[in-house]
């Protein structure tokens, strides 16, 4: 792997290393061990999370050495660089018909993808569900059991190139048509309302106290959020820029299903 890791930094410094086919070889290589789930953009330590940044180049470096092709399944046909995600049987993973995975994505055993649709790079934990016209974007960091809702966006780093993927921690739920980009992580056990949009300037304000607080970047764990506004002062005077409120906390509980419940009644969250 670090052979691996050599050739693709010397590639991406001198871009006309891929004239050479040891070197695309290389990115091939790469993006098959992606595939294959034996590395990933991300992972967690026990010190949060770290990028590994010359993955992220090998995925990028991956465009440029791919030819176009016309891919046939059935009746469908399709004109891309990126070759479709196979064998999902073998990989212990249900995929609805249109669900779409790209080469260079892992789902692990248990995933279920309605119509839907992975990027490369991107990684899903077991038992998690992504649901009809959710798209997971490049690179992005799904965990186990979370359940991301109908047309929930989460956002890739390929295009705008950006530093930090997209994470949603363990046993997350979010929100039908909710937008996750770049970069911000939601961690374990939070439950996200249906329509909230999170970047990187999104004001996340905890309600739940005397006084509001504000992050962002990130949501903490076991939180229990929802869209909301604040009144913000322009030169053409003052107007309600969204932002995201706290309003609670998951409950603890072993059954994490009973207090994903109890979350949304006991808040009347919307999803």
């Amino acid at each position: 792997m670090e052979e691996l890791r050599k050739k693709i930094e010397a590639a991406w410094d001198d871009r006309s290393l891929l004239d050479q086919e040891k070197y695309k070889a290389a990115v091939r290589s790469l993006v098959d061990e992606l595939d294959a789930g034996n590395v990933r953009v991300a992972e967690p330590t026990s010190d949060g999370w770290k990028v590994n940044d010359w993955i992220k180049k090998g995925v990028v470096l991956y465009f440029p050495i791919q030819k176009m092709e016309t891919i046939e399944v059935g009746p469908f046909e399709f004109h891309d660089k990126i070759p479709l995600k196979r064998d999902f049987k073998a990989k212990g993973v249900r995929v609805v018909p249109h669900g779409i995975a790209r080469h260079g994505s892992y789902l692990e055993p248990g995933v279920i993808m309605m119509p839907s649709y992975v990027n490369i790079g991107a990684w899903v934990g077991k038992g998690t569900m992504v649901d009809t016209w959710a798209t997971v974007g490049s690179c992005a960091q799904i965990g186990q059991h979370v359940h991301l809702s109908g047309g929930v966006g989460i956002g890739g780093v390929l295009e705008p190139l950006q530093a930090t993927p997209t994470i949603i921690e363990d046993n997350c739920f979010i929100g039908s048509r909710c937008i996750i980009v770049e970069g911000v992580r939601v961690e374990k056990e939070a439950v996200i309302g249906a329509g909230v949009t999170l970047t990187k300037s999104t004001h996340i304000i905890d309600v739940t106290g005397d006084e509001p607080k504000t992050i962002k970047g990130y949501v903490p764990s076991g939180s229990v959020v929802i869209p909301g506004s604040y009144t913000k002062e322009f030169k053409a005077g003052s107007y309600n820029v969204n932002c995201a409120l706290i309003i609670g906390k998951r409950k603890p509980s072993t059954d994490k299903k009973v207090s994903l419940n109890d979350a949304l009644r006991d808040y009347d969250v919307a999803v």
